[in-house]
């Protein structure tokens, strides 16, 4: 897969989709209202698993956590502070109900959450899922306690992780 290393404008109306190399690339997506979840549109992005109502979600460029995903606000803001309540507890809810989804098709024990933006100021939480088989040294540390070299072993690669997407965006859909 093609780390971005620089970004890619496509149209006048870019999204930021991160990844946590530090890089980004910009793809179209039309802002939207609430809207019920859509089947991921690989031409788009291979790593996008679905739209829901606050926003899109991808599967991370980083696997070495399987189903380490992201929440992207859709449209963008800089923070949750920028939401009006309403659309604050929607994006809160969709970010527990990823984790949630995730819980149920990984087999995770725990879901860790991180909204940060300190990089780049646009609304987006980390979901990534805790496995009991992680080293105890590792598990009891956040996702990015991690070695360098052991998060960049395993990378996003769109057939090994279409099935996990698959099921991802089923157990999502369920829940809404």
């Amino acid at each position: 897969m093609k780390i971005y290393q620089y970004y890619e404008i496509i149209s006048f109306l870019p999204l930021i989709l991160l990844n946590l190399s530090g890089a980004c690339k910009i793809v179209t997506m039309k802002p939207t209202s609430p809207v019920p979840p859509q089947p991921a549109d690989p031409g788009r992005d291979p790593a996008l698993v679905c739209r829901l109502p606050s926003g899109l979600v991808f599967l991370c460029d980083m696997q070495y956590l399987r189903g380490y995903s992201i929440l992207q606000a859709d449209p963008q803001v800089e923070s949750i502070n920028a939401l009006d309540p309403q659309a604050r507890a929607v994006y809160l809810r969709d970010m527990v109900l990823i984790g949630d989804a995730l819980l149920e098709v990984t087999g995770a024990y725990r879901i860790n959450y991180a909204t940060l933006g300190n990089s780049l100021a646009v609304l987006h939480t980390h979901i990534v899922p805790r496995y009991l088989s992680e080293p105890e040294t590792l598990r009891l540390g956040g996702p990015w306690s991690y070695p360098q070299k052991q998060i960049d072993a395993l990378r996003f690669d769109a057939e090994r992780d279409r099935e996990l997407m698959r099921q991802l965006a089923a157990a999502i859909q369920k829940r809404l």
